[in-house]
């Protein structure tokens, strides 16, 4: 790849090494006869290595633009790079009229009608490009985060949400959009790893919130990691006016996720809140989903695995933190204790305890658990 990307430019910006490149497209991509833009941003301080932060920019905005948000406080907070990561900002908007909305279809429905079930030629530049800057660039693998705003939202969910084995989580802010997310999903079927650890922050009264309902239902269904957060902050992308409607969109550490460690969906919890778009009752209502449990992982062997679960209760918030909550837990990316499909597990947790059966698939959900404030130690053991 090193043939295709070229520097044309570096510089520094607020103490930070900034190169920008540009590249012409690859015939593996899609023949596209188009020249594109990337940017790399460089941590404040170099160490051995660091995570990576890949920014997809929203409909207003091109990679330039995107970038100068990044150094203007609360102003699309999100395409910031944390100060000891790489950041990757890329462009779909100079070659809009094949790249746009990252590839995928908008919480309108429009969008060319293969989008729906064929990957695009964005989406392939998308990956090459941050495949090309992790073998480029001191960055730690098992660290590659993906975010974005509206369009970049919609796309960073549906280039991401299918790639499990590349990142590690996905956090979105105001999504444009959760059908490319779920399409791409589809296609990959049961061939797809697990997925990363997804964080939304929407808004009710947005309208391209529109689908929400449906992405709810298949998170939930396929039994996948989605931290949810919700409240009338219409398509905002500022922190003051987001978290002045819900103060926990940024409580959860999504930066400390591993894309080598293993990770518990929680689903059906007795303290999640009806989301508007499933419950419209709800409308007038901030809230979130799994906002508040936490985990810690302690030992994935080939024959036991243990970890940590429990409510954080330091947070701090406008939102009742609950002392215990009953909720399903499911076992994403363990490592090496891997259930073979329709073994049986031993459990214990606390002072509960019981057998489980792993699924078709080999995934394993404990249905029920009861989880409260203290770290206990959750311990599965595979029956002989």
């Amino acid at each position: 790849m090193n043939k295709h990307f070229n520097p044309i430019k570096d510089g520094i910006s607020h103490g930070r090494r900034l190169e920008f490149f540009h590249h012409e497209g690859v015939a593996e991509w899609g023949g596209r006869n188009q020249v594109d833009a990337f940017a790399v941003i460089h941590p404040l301080k170099r160490r051995r290595r660091h995570g990576l932060y890949v920014v997809l920019h929203s409909a207003g905005h091109d990679l330039y633009s995107c970038l100068g948000c990044t150094f203007a406080p609360d102003n699309h907070d999100i395409y910031r790079t944390p100060d000891d990561m790489f950041g990757l900002y890329l462009d779909c908007r100079e070659n809009a009229g094949e790249d746009f909305w990252w590839g995928g279809i908008n919480a309108k429905g429009e969008g060319k009608p293969e989008r729906k079930t064929e990957m695009q030629p964005v989406e392939k530049r998308v990956l090459a490009t941050i495949e090309w800057v992790i073998g480029h660039y001191p960055v730690d693998e098992e660290r590659v985060y993906l975010c974005g705003n509206s369009m970049g939202g919609s796309g960073a969910l549906g280039i991401g949400m299918c790639r499990g084995d590349i990142f590690a989580a996905v956090k979105v802010n105001v999504p444009a959009g959760v059908e490319h997310a779920m399409d791409r999903m589809s296609m990959a079927g049961d061939c797809m790893p697990d997925p990363p650890v997804c964080i939304d922050y929407s808004a009710q009264n947005d309208t391209w919130s529109a689908g929400h309902d449906n992405f709810y239902k298949y998170m939930r269904g396929h039994r996948y990691m989605l931290f949810g957060y919700w409240g009338n902050f219409g398509h905002a992308n500022a922190n003051s006016t987001i978290l002045a409607k819900n103060d926990l969109v940024h409580s959860f550490d999504w930066l400390s996720v591993r894309r080598n460690q293993a990770y518990p969906v929680f689903t059906n919890a007795s303290c999640d809140d009806p989301n508007p778009w499933e419950h419209p009752e709800t409308a007038e209502k901030s809230g979130q989903v799994n906002a508040f449990f936490r985990w810690k992982n302690v030992s994935d062997r080939k024959d036991a695995f243990s970890m940590k679960i429990f409510i954080e209760a330091g947070i701090k918030t406008v939102f009742s933190i609950p002392e215990q909550a009953s909720t399903d837990v499911t076992f994403r990316r363990l490592q090496h204790f891997k259930p073979a499909p329709n073994e049986h597990i031993a459990w214990t947790f606390g002072m509960q305890k019981g057998t489980a059966m792993a699924d078709e698939h080999g995934v394993l959900t404990l249905t029920k658990l009861i989880i409260n404030r203290t770290e206990n130690v959750l311990k599965l053991l595979i029956l002989k």
